[in-house]
């Protein structure tokens, strides 16, 4: 039988977990500067296999404004060149027959409100997965009651997880403010 503690515990690893890959998904938010992460998502079709393209290349930041896309196999740029046209990342790639080149354009003030839109998306999908770590670590609670474990302790331990809810729905605001800030930055 699963103790407070216990649900406490896997609450909070879980909610840690949702934090990682809220991080993870504004690394992918295209600011002004250069940046690899931004890479992250895009998938080569390689021989066949949807392959993520830092797997098939190495990926240099040589200025603010620029990144080198340099392949293992050279016979994959065009395939390089493709999944990044497909992406939407809204990013040009020029291939010179040996690596990749793609500038990062100045972000105009509309492309900026609509990345700003973009990471309160992500910021609000993160947040309900929270509330529903909540929900679900709330409803295990629940199951414990009447056991070994009283309603007051059942009570206690449900405001501790309200406490837990609350801590890491502010680190995902805090996390989105500055992801916004750093996008509206010219």
């Amino acid at each position: 039988m699963t103790t407070t503690a216990e649900v406490l515990s896997t609450a909070e690893s879980h909610m840690k977990k949702a934090i990682t890959d809220f991080e993870k998904e504004l690394l992918t938010v295209r600011t002004g500067r250069a940046n690899p992460a931004l890479l992250d998502r895009v998938e080569v079709d390689y021989y066949g296999a949807a392959t993520p393209l830092r797997s098939l290349a190495n990926i240099s930041v040589p200025d603010g404004r620029s990144l080198v896309i340099q392949p293992y196999d050279k016979s994959s740029l065009k395939e390089i060149e493709q999944a990044i046209h497909k992406s939407g990342l809204g990013l040009t790639p020029n291939n010179d027959g040996s690596v990749v080149r793609l500038n990062i354009p100045v972000l105009t003030e509309d492309r900026r409100k609509d990345l700003t839109k973009l990471v309160k998306k992500y910021a609000e999908e993160h947040r309900i997965a929270v509330r529903n770590i909540r929900r679900h670590q709330a409803d295990e609670l629940k199951k414990l009651k009447g056991g070994q474990v009283s309603e007051d302790e059942i009570k206690r331990q449900e405001e501790h997880l309200q406490k837990l809810t609350d801590k890491f729905i502010k680190e995902i605001d805090k996390l989105a403010q500055e992801k916004e800030a750093e996008v509206m930055e010219v």
